[in-house]
This record gives structure tokens, sequence and C-alpha cells, in this order.
């Protein structure tokens, strides 16, 4: 597309919902487009937006809390002061050519304020389960795209059309994408004829997940060639580092870390992934086509997390085990199988590159461009 479009991208809350639409920003600058985010300044996308080199302009917004109904009055007023505060900075600076949401409660007034005044929407949606900013918006949108084939379903009934549903992916940042095996091997201090089992539960960690490796030690260093990356979350270094009592000598080869900021290096170094199955984590394993074994967590919302493995696993790309097994000798098994089996994980490798997740920004970017024409 010759022409440069000028694109308001509404993401906030969480780091599942930035880093896919600064993923889908950082397309479209490199196609030359003009990129604006619209999201709350106290909340993590006053962080990540910012770094990343794109502007941030700052709305206020609730969810509706549905076990208080009296929150929907402060909601609604909220919502229609950041419609107004979009009338006054589009009146400022342009209208955009198309706006995309990423289903947090932020893209609400973006999504009304663009219905009104004749500007197509894009959503976009991570998990398999949709969240309800997403339904919401669904009927104002000219396209709905989503990370998994799973989500179509609760989709279907709020769209004109079933053509304006899209698989494309869960978009994923470049420098994740384009992290090399050798670059991640040299971060984390690990030779070449190492095996490397990365284990991570999400930002904050999974207690259960860290207790059933920590049960594993003596196993898993019986094979001298592995090395573990363990990221504990925050909260819980300090109770991982005490259950696994690691001499000098063991901790060469158990790396426990309160978080990992570097995660394309350490996905390309890996050579398996003990996980929990966030849309964040399947889409960033996915996109580097590393094996991996999911424990999704059991309270997710309608058990998502279940469902986002699925995408790997129905693939040959993973196996899953629940999480009420880590405590069985299932899970060692498993895991330890895992570990065992450089032509198993080799296979698996191949059928997750089948899947083409590192081309998820570039699909999404496609359907904005499309919209917008």
């Amino acid at each position: 597309m010759d022409s440069k479009l000028k694109v308001a991208i509404a993401a906030g809350g969480t780091a599942g919902h930035i880093n896919p639409a600064l993923a889908l920003a950082e397309e479209l600058s490199a196609r030359g487009h003009e990129v604006g985010f619209f999201g709350q300044q106290r909340r993590l996308e006053g962080t990540l937006v910012p770094q990343a080199g794109f502007s941030l302009t700052s709305l206020n917004v609730t969810g509706f809390d549905r076990t208080r109904p009296w929150t929907l009055i402060s909601a609604l007023w909220r919502m229609r002061k950041a419609e107004r505060a979009l009338d006054r900075h589009f009146a400022e600076v342009g209208a955009p050519n198309v706006a995309v949401g990423f289903g947090a409660y932020i893209e609400l007034p973006l999504v009304n304020w663009c219905t009104k005044h004749g500007v197509p929407v894009v959503l976009h949606e991570q998990n398999s389960v949709p969240g309800l900013a997403n339904k919401t918006s669904a009927a104002k949108a000219a396209k709905v795209c989503v990370s998994l084939p799973q989500a179509i379903d609760a989709f279907k009934d709020r769209v004109s059309s079933p053509s304006n549903i899209v698989v494309t992916g869960n978009p994923v940042r470049r420098s994740v994408i384009d992290a090399s095996r050798k670059v991640g091997r040299e971060a984390f201090g690990i030779a070449d004829d190492q095996t490397m089992l990365l284990v991570f539960g999400g930002s904050l960690g999974a207690r259960h997940l860290n207790e059933g490796v920590a049960a594993l030690k003596d196993e898993l260093l019986s094979r001298k060639d592995l090395v573990v990356v363990h990221s504990t979350g925050k909260e819980l270094l300090d109770e991982v580092t005490s259950a696994l009592k690691l001499n000098e000598d063991e901790a060469k080869r158990w790396q426990v870390r309160p978080y990992i900021d570097n995660m394309g290096e350490a996905l390309a170094a890996a050579d398996l992934v003990l996980s929990r199955a966030g849309a964040s984590s399947i889409a960033e394993i996915a996109a580097l086509a590393v094996p991996s074994m999911l424990v999704p967590y059991p309270l997710a919302t309608a058990d998502h997390q279940t469902t986002n493995a699925r995408y790997l696993v129905d693939a040959g790309a993973a196996t899953m085990i629940a999480d009420d097994s880590i405590d069985t000798p299932a899970f060692g098994e498993m895991l330890l199988g895992l570990v065992d089996d450089a032509a198993k994980r080799n296979a698996m490798r191949e059928l997750a590159r089948g899947l083409g997740q590192d081309q998820a920004a570039g699909k999404l970017a496609d359907e904005v461009e499309s919209v917008a024409r």
C-alpha cells in the first residue's frame, strides 16, 4: 500500500495485551505508517509504549465489575469523558484512518468514537476465550482478528458476516522473533553441546509449577549435559531458592532468576520449554518454534489456557499435562522423557515451524491496511 496511514491503537492493562499491539505497531511503522497509542499512563502501557518509541495519549477508563452493579455508573461516566477527550484530541491532530483495539476496556471509548465518525475498526483477540471488551465491540468492527481458531465461534453471532473474522495468529515483537540461538546461548552462558531447559510461569511465576520442577532437581541434574534456566516470578524467588538448596556446582547448571527480560534470547537458546499456557507465552513459543511441555493454569477464565495449549499440542509441537498431575509420577516421566529424547524435540520443532506464527504481525498489518483502503 502506497499511502501513509494514521493508525490509532488502544491496548492496555497487561503485557498480554500490550506486547502484541507493539508488535503490530512495529510492523506498521516499518511499512511507513504513523502509529499512536491510547491507554492509561498509570498502567503498564504507560511504561512499555514510550519505551518502544511510540506516543501514548492518556485516557482514563474503568471496567464494570458484575459483582458490584453500581460500578456501571462510574464506568459509563468515565467512558463518556474519555470520548470527549478523543473529540478534542482528534480535532487538534486529525482523525485516524483506522483504529485497532486489543481487547482491554481502554478500547471501548476509541471504538465508540470511531464508529460515530466513520473510522473503520479492527479488533484483535489474543486468547482462545474472548474477553468482554472485544465481544462488546465486535458488532462495530470491520474485521475481528483472532490468534487461535478456537476463538472464532465466540464471535460468529456478533459480526455481520463470518468473513469478517480472520485468523492472523498473535503478533510477537521483532526483538523476540529476531533473537538467535548463538546470541541467546552467549547471554545465558550455555555451550553448544549442552541441553537447555527453560522453565517459566509468566511474569508472576507459578508456585505449583516451581514446586514440581524443584522436586525433580536430582533427576534433572543427573543429566550431565543439562542446564536449567528457571524464571520463578519475583515474589517466589526466595521460596524456590530455599526449596532447591543448590550447592555451588549445581548452581552453575541451574540458573534461578526472578524474571527474564530478554525472553526472545531465552527462547532462542532453549531446547525445551516448560511453562503455563498464557496467550503471549504460546505465541512466543510458537514463533520461535521451541518444543514445549505446557501446564495450563487451572483457574484461568473458562479454562482458556487449556484451549490455548491445544493450538500447539494438536499440531504436535507440544505436550500437555494438567496442573493436578504435577505431584504425580506422570509429570516427571513426561518432562524427563522430553529432556532425554532429542529426536522427538527436533520433530516437535519442525511441526511448530509449520504453524507460521512468526508471520502473525504481518498478517494483522495486512488486515489493518485492507480495512483502511
